[in-house]
């Protein structure tokens, strides 16, 4: 399928305006995309303007894009209307697996077939979505997080039916409309970010319930502590450093042990050679060819940024 170029690309669609599809709506005037928005909602529209007139002003602090205005965002009288004025859509619905198939399925009907449709559900299937649709090659997620006109990382991943080429277009479109987007090869419950999240939101209520930590000591942990490191390096790099000289290889097999140790309610997987040659593997690969100690003069450095700007923001640090 010939799709349009996403360097061409001058008109997005927003289907679902609230916080989520509002954010997107923000970020893609901000890129200097025309928007077209539809919600059925009573109120939507009054509501989404009110959204982009509070929250400009932080869109002028991030930098706007060439032709990026407020003016920019129109509204559709109807779905049909929204599907067929647009060159790509980003869905925003309520994560009700019915209505996003009826919604897919009657967008699907009425968009070109080059048109990209995208949603930003947060643990819905795309092979489930898409099943009504007539064209589901061209359907793929798009999962932000919230707000999606700040926070940069979108999951995107397709569906059984989705065609590969749809999910680099996405991949594509996404990068050059300043995301930083996660291309999955594999259909997973939650998608990556929120299975992280959640691991550590279940630990977080066993403590609470167990009387083990209160709710502040549990974010001061992680605001004082990994949260600021895992801003530059993520945990799997983070561990890397741990290791030393010889990075994650020495962590795994000197830490390894303690995989069995009940620190957490989660059961670890067996830590098998297979598993530790994938984790050094990557490990090196994110490391791009810098050795421990440029990570390390990397890390520190930008941690002092990092905690400069947060007592400027007027965080105790």
């Amino acid at each position: 399928m010939p799709y349009i170029a996403p360097e061409k690309l001058t008109r997005a669609g927003i289907l679902g305006t609230g916080v989520i599809g509002g954010g997107w709506a923000l970020h893609f005037l901000r890129q200097g995309l025309e928007v077209v928005a539809y919600d059925p909602g009573p109120g939507s529209t009054e509501k989404l303007k009110r959204m982009v007139d509070r929250t400009w002003p932080t869109m002028e602090r991030m930098g706007l894009q060439q032709g990026a205005s407020p003016d920019n965002l129109v509204f559709a009288s109807s779905l049909r209307d929204l599907a067929t004025r647009v060159q790509f859509i980003q869905e925003s619905t309520p994560e009700e697996l019915s209505q996003k198939q009826a919604l897919f399925a009657d967008l699907d009907a009425a968009a070109d077939p080059e048109v990209i449709i995208c949603s930003s559900t947060s643990g819905l299937a795309m092979t489930d979505i898409q099943a009504r649709c007539i064209h589901p090659e061209r359907t793929v997620v798009g999962h932000p997080f919230n707000p999606p006109y700040i926070i940069p990382l979108v999951e995107v991943v397709g569906g059984s039916k989705t065609s590969s080429e749809s999910v680099d277009w996405a991949v594509d479109f996404y990068q050059r409309f300043g995301k930083k987007p996660i291309r999955m090869d594999k259909e997973l419950s939650g998608f990556i970010a929120n299975r992280l999240q959640e691991a550590l939101w279940r630990e977080a209520l066993h403590m609470v319930n167990a009387g083990e930590a209160t709710v502040q000591e549990i974010d001061d942990s992680i605001r004082f502590g990994p949260g600021l490191r895992w801003a530059i390096m993520g945990p799997c790099l983070t561990f890397h450093l741990a290791g030393g000289d010889d990075g994650m290889a020495h962590m795994l097999d000197h830490f390894g042990p303690s995989l069995l140790e009940p620190w957490t309610r989660l059961k670890a997987p067996e830590l098998t050679s297979q598993l530790r040659d994938r984790m050094v593997h990557g490990c090196i690969q994110s490391a791009q060819d810098n050795d421990v100690s440029d990570l390390v003069r990397q890390r520190d450095d930008c941690l002092i940024r990092i905690m400069h700007a947060l007592s400027e923001c007027g965080q105790d640090i």
